[in-house]
């Protein structure tokens, strides 16, 4: 699989990352969750990611694979969901950091973000203050932010962070115009995560609730002429290959699925015909779409 630089850290991750979320579930035979993971690391893929509310997951990847530890960049996100500590506090992410490394039974956590947190939380600084310490003490390798929008902005505005984690996808297209070229110039990993937008052209309705709902009805105004076989193909093509992502993060409890993303990876980029039609149709919609939390 291909490797890239992420950003400035001196480490290399897969084009493909698996996204943790899909293994967190309590109705999950633990036989099936133990083989998928050591699957994932055989493939080659080598960043996971994974967050406090993924439930089970981080616990799991912990069980399973932890003995394989120095073959995969681990990536987790914290701020919340702490016992006895207030979301979004200097004590709620440090707290968050020690259960992860107990979790994850590891003594260091290779990239810690800060999950979705609003801008106003940012700029109060304990939260960055208190991934320093971290990343000071050898708790954490690298400080990142994951989210979308002003937050993101700000974020990267401060200069404290070495990667980020946001959505590139055909229908949310607008960071990568706004903040990926701020990332390179910065010299910070990207984490592309929705790089198939939850597969919105496999519904015949939209998935009420979900955020995919959004990107359901995006895709439709969007009316691409494109068969629905060869969308998933061409969307994570596009999200891998957007200048300045370092890995896009599939999330899936089916390994044909994420086999599926690495053969497509592997193919290449998407032509430049392909990749025009792709932004146009984006751009010609866009007035009022943001990137989705």
């Amino acid at each position: 699989m291909i490797k890239r630089k992420f950003g400035n850290t001196g480490i290399d991750v897969s084009s493909i990352g698996f996204g943790a979320g899909h293994i967190g579930n309590n109705n999950q035979d633990e036989k099936d969750i133990e083989w998928f993971l050591n699957e994932i690391l055989d493939l080659g893929i080598n960043l996971i990611d994974t967050a406090r509310a993924y439930g089970l997951s981080e616990k799991r990847i912990g069980k399973y694979i932890s003995h394989r530890r120095s073959e995969y960049i681990l990536s987790t996100k914290v701020g919340y969901d702490v016992e006895w500590k207030p979301d979004w506090t200097y004590d709620s992410v440090i707290g968050g950091i020690d259960q992860a490394l107990k979790l994850h039974m590891t003594d260091y956590i290779d990239i810690v973000h800060l999950h979705s947190c609003p801008k106003e939380v940012l700029e109060k600084g304990d939260v960055i203050l208190a991934l320093e310490h971290a990343k000071q003490t050898g708790k954490i390798r690298f400080m990142a932010y994951s989210g979308e929008n002003e937050a993101l902005d700000y974020a990267l505005e401060t200069g404290k962070f070495d990667s980020i984690q946001t959505s590139v996808n055909i229908c949310d297209q607008r960071g990568i115009a706004k903040y990926l070229p701020k990332a390179m110039d910065s010299g910070l990993g990207v984490i592309a995560k929705r790089p198939i937008a939850n597969a919105p052209w496999r519904h015949a309705e939209p998935q009420v609730g979900h955020y995919s709902e959004e990107y359901w009805h995006r895709l439709k105004k969007m009316n691409l002429k494109i068969p629905a076989t060869d969308m998933q193909d061409i969307a994570i093509r596009f999200s891998a290959f957007t200048p300045g992502v370092s890995t896009s993060i599939v999330g899936s409890s089916k390994l044909d699925h994420i086999k599926a993303s690495i053969i497509a990876v592997d193919k290449g980029p998407l032509n430049a015909e392909m990749k025009d039609y792709l932004e146009s149709k984006f751009r010609k919609n866009d007035d009022n779409w943001v990137g989705l939390i």
